[in-house]
């Protein structure tokens, strides 16, 4: 009877959202199936592309994180999907979509065992097992070629870059692009290989096959005052100068007083501002400079000095560009111009503003310390050409992860199918609860292969099976995967040069099964409703101040027209 007394004790604020235990857990698991659902269909070479459109801004891509990145996920437990796939865009470049698909098919598996009362926590440790095991075997799946020729290895990352265009916008151009690709890792430094030293700029007009590579850097040309035409616009072997500092006369501010006595004291402080001005060009003139670039604004007095005298300049230059010419060229930017040497100098082996399409360019060529390149990208429509520009930046992280660890694997789901056969035979040695496990850990491998059949429209049942069969009877059949341009569906991947780095497995197993484990550790989760609505306050006020309307004003939900009606 003294229980029945008791009084509740409420620890939470009121309204706070609490939801908690197994149901928790399966309602975790399938928002997260949503969002794997959204990607599916854009894995492979015959992957369907994602026209997301976010406030006015259109942007149709394959690219998984892209696309969830887009999406603006706001449910907890699926974003734990959209932050695996940015890491894996960051780490290695590719393999976004994979790893989002693995980790909803190792969640769909373990929701089975949780409707069968399993226990969450032995679910996450036979995951764990079984990915040690993948990633054990993976090592003996590795091929290395740290001992192949230069030309061999060469030919191995176009092949690479090759595999990871195929799904790609740029598939039919996929020979060419491999090129420029290396081309540009090549120029890197091959301690550092950074990626923020190859530059890529969109030119709208031309054909897509009129990209260019320039050794070197490249930039549009910059804001200009009168004057500039009278510049050069070309040299050989000039001396360039870089400058984080201002060449222009500096206005008064509006709260500037100066107290003068008579007219000949202003014209004092005048003739002293002009002659500041002035020295700074004489001193950039008298180390030789045929090129002085800035980050700051270089105004119309500085610029008609430079034409008289035969120097280019370029001010407002963005800062990743200068960073990229000082590393070209061999220059030092400079936050002065007092006491400037000879050894601040940068060089290039020639220099000229072009135009390409409707902008003109500024190219830095042959530079002679140059550690970084710019590819010149050409096309019609910007969504063309932005989708493009993430197909070259995934391309470019995989080169640059075979160029560093000299590994590869076979492609085409055929990895993926390799190590669930042997996790399969190794389920059979265990006696526990996690054989089934492991079983299911092997089975949500295979998602890979078939995904890539049936987004490839041939019959995925024929197709594994097919597969099935080929790792089980041929030594060399752990080489085999799906074949998306034959009717058969089954290919050799490794003779038909479908390579990947080992790298892009390795991490996506990894953070895969991480994902999931989390997803499946998670019994509760609070809402707090206060911080709810101040979340909603913030984005509809981001919204009005973005659309210019009032505090009192309603705000449309982006996409959705007067007369359009959700369906």
């Amino acid at each position: 009877m003294s229980a029945l007394l008791q009084p509740n004790i409420i620890l939470l604020r009121e309204g706070t959202d609490t939801s908690q235990g197994r149901s928790q857990i399966m309602s975790n698991i399938n928002a997260c199936q949503v969002v794997v659902d959204i990607v599916k269909t854009t894995l492979g070479p015959r992957g369907m592309d994602k026209l997301i459109q976010n406030h006015r801004d259109v942007t149709i891509s394959n690219d998984g994180a892209t696309i969830v990145d887009l999406l603006d996920i706001e449910h907890p437990a699926a974003k734990v999907l959209a932050d695996i796939a940015k890491s894996q865009d960051s780490e290695v470049g590719d393999g976004t979509t994979s790893v989002m698909l693995i980790a909803g098919e190792l969640m769909k598996e373990a929701k089975q065992f949780l409707d069968d009362g399993m226990s969450p926590q032995t679910i996450i440790q036979g995951f764990r097992e079984a990915l040690a095991f993948c990633l054990e075997k993976l090592q003996e799946l590795t091929i290395s070629f740290a001992d192949k020729s230069h030309e061999e290895k060469r030919d191995i990352l176009k092949k690479c870059a090759q595999t990871s265009l195929n799904s790609k916008l740029l598939a039919h151009y996929k020979e060419y692009f491999s090129e420029l690709v290396v081309q540009a890792v090549e120029r890197l430094d091959p301690q550092l290989l950074d990626k923020e030293l190859v530059g890529i700029k969109q030119v709208t007009g031309g054909s897509i096959s009129e990209s260019f590579l320039v050794d070197g850097v490249a930039f549009k040309k910059t804001f200009s005052y009168a004057g500039f035409e009278q510049q050069p616009k070309k040299f050989t072997n000039p001396k360039i100068v870089l400058l984080n500092l201002e060449l222009e006369l500096k206005s008064e501010k509006s709260n500037a007083e100066v107290r003068i006595e008579k007219p000949e004291d202003y014209q004092a402080i005048v003739d002293a501002e002009w002659d500041i001005i002035y020295e700074k060009l004489n001193n950039i003139k008298g180390i030789g400079a045929d090129i002085v670039l800035s980050k700051l604004p270089i105004g119309d007095l500085a610029t008609q000095y430079f034409a008289d005298h035969n120097i280019f300049s370029a001010g407002r230059v963005q800062k990743e560009d200068m960073e990229r010419l000082a590393s070209a060229t061999g220059a030092q930017i400079q936050t002065t111009v007092n006491g400037l040497g000879e050894s601040i100098l940068g060089t290039c082996g020639e220099f000229e503003e072009v135009q390409l399409g409707a902008e003109r360019y500024n190219l830095f060529k042959n530079c002679p310390s140059s550690k970084t390149a710019t590819i010149v990208l050409r096309g019609g429509a910007e969504q063309f050409i932005q989708e493009a520009e993430r197909s070259l930046n995934d391309a470019i992280m995989i080169v640059r992860r075979a160029h560093k660890f000299n590994q590869i694997v076979a492609g085409g789901g055929a990895i993926e199918l390799e190590l669930s056969k042997k996790l399969r035979e190794y389920a059979r040695t265990i006696q526990n609860k996690k054989q089934i496990i492991t079983n299911g850990f092997a089975k949500a491998l295979e998602v890979i292969p078939r995904v890539l059949s049936d987004n490839a429209g041939l019959d995925s049942i024929e197709v594994l099976n097919k597969l099935r069969q080929k790792h089980a009877l041929n030594e060399d059949g752990k080489y085999y995967g799906v074949d998306v341009n034959s009717q058969d569906g089954v290919i050799n991947t490794y003779e038909a040069f479908i390579w990947e780095p080992q790298v892009v497995k390795l991490n996506a197993l990894s953070s895969a099964t991480e994902a999931a484990c989390t997803i499946l550790s998670i019994d509760e989760t609070v809402k707090n409703p206060k911080h709810e609505q101040s979340k909603i306050a913030a984005k509809q006020a981001h919204d009005r101040a973005r659309l210019g309307k009032g505090p009192g004003q309603a705000v449309r939900p982006p996409g959705l027209g007067k007369n359009m009606k959700l369906g």
